[in-house]
């Protein structure tokens, strides 16, 4: 009698983890994001050594999200086609530095361009993760995100997450270690992308791996900790000198802004994903 009922309780307990109609996963997603100070670039006052000789100290920082998208291998063998970097495929205009310039404005990795062109079978989204505001980079906190359409995942296996970057603001101050200095004392700078744009396209996409098997041989819950970290050496492709203009605040100029985005895009966010027992 005691034996049957623990094996009607077994059951039980299997059937609230497999109810048919439940995903093959469950993913309880949190993302955080965070500029951290290298030790190996520390100078005085705070600021941090760039490969230019220029030096760099963070005053505020933030970047909102506009998703998360985790991407599974589709089944299929595809086109079969090559990917060129010199010869752009369709809804891609430019390829160059390891990314290729979308129709929509993003900057997408040639990895990904190469799936999508049907190297085995190419890529496609299962889940948009969001979470609400902007994220402080200076004081970064582990934040739970929202799943659409739902955080239950079909049979799959998710290879990758792709976020969309919709806006990012930086504070701070730049001053030159050379001697004689290329401009004099600490000047400010303020950059916020997209700036004054109407277009919705992503000021820039990252790409991460993520090993999250969605099936009947893993538990179905499955925490998802998404990370990406920011350094100094996102200023590093700045040309600070050619910004400086008198006594004037740093203003950013197109071919500024759009190297600090090309550093960002290079950036690969990590993921750490637990099961339950």
């Amino acid at each position: 009698m005691r034996h049957s009922l623990l094996l009607v309780w077994g059951l039980a307990l299997g059937g609230c983890a497999w109810e048919p109609g439940q995903g093959f996963a469950v993913v309880e997603p949190s993302v955080r994001v965070a500029y951290e100070p290298l030790a190996s670039r520390a100078a005085s006052d705070g600021y941090q050594r760039l490969s230019s000789d220029y030096q760099v100290r963070l005053d505020s920082a933030s970047m909102r999200l506009s998703g998360i998208e985790l991407l599974a291998s589709a089944s299929g063998s595809g086109s079969g086609s090559t990917f060129d970097p010199s010869r752009p495929p369709p809804g891609y205009s430019l390829c160059h530095g390891g990314h290729c310039h979308r129709d929509d404005g993003a900057l997408v990795p040639y990895e990904q361009v190469a799936a999508e062109m049907g190297g085995g079978g190419g890529s496609s989204a299962v889940v948009t993760l969001a979470t609400q505001g902007p994220l402080d980079l200076l004081a970064p906190e582990t934040r739970s995100m929202a799943c659409a359409p739902e955080c239950a995942l079909p049979q799959t296996q998710v290879s990758q997450g792709r976020w969309s970057v919709a806006a990012l603001r930086l504070v701070g101050t730049v001053r030159d270690s050379r001697v004689p200095a290329r401009f004099q004392g600490e000047r400010a700078f303020e950059l916020e992308l997209p700036t004054g744009t109407t277009t919705d396209a992503p000021v820039a996409i990252l790409t991460g791996s993520v090993d999250l098997p969605s099936d009947r041989t893993t538990p179905p819950e499955a925490k998802l900790r998404l990370d990406l970290v920011l350094t100094a050496a996102l200023f590093d492709p700045v040309d600070w000198g050619s910004l400086v203009q008198g006594d004037n605040p740093v203003q950013f100029d197109d071919n500024a802004s759009k190297a600090l985005v090309e550093r960002l895009s290079q950036l690969k966010p990590q993921a750490e994903v637990s099961r339950g027992e």
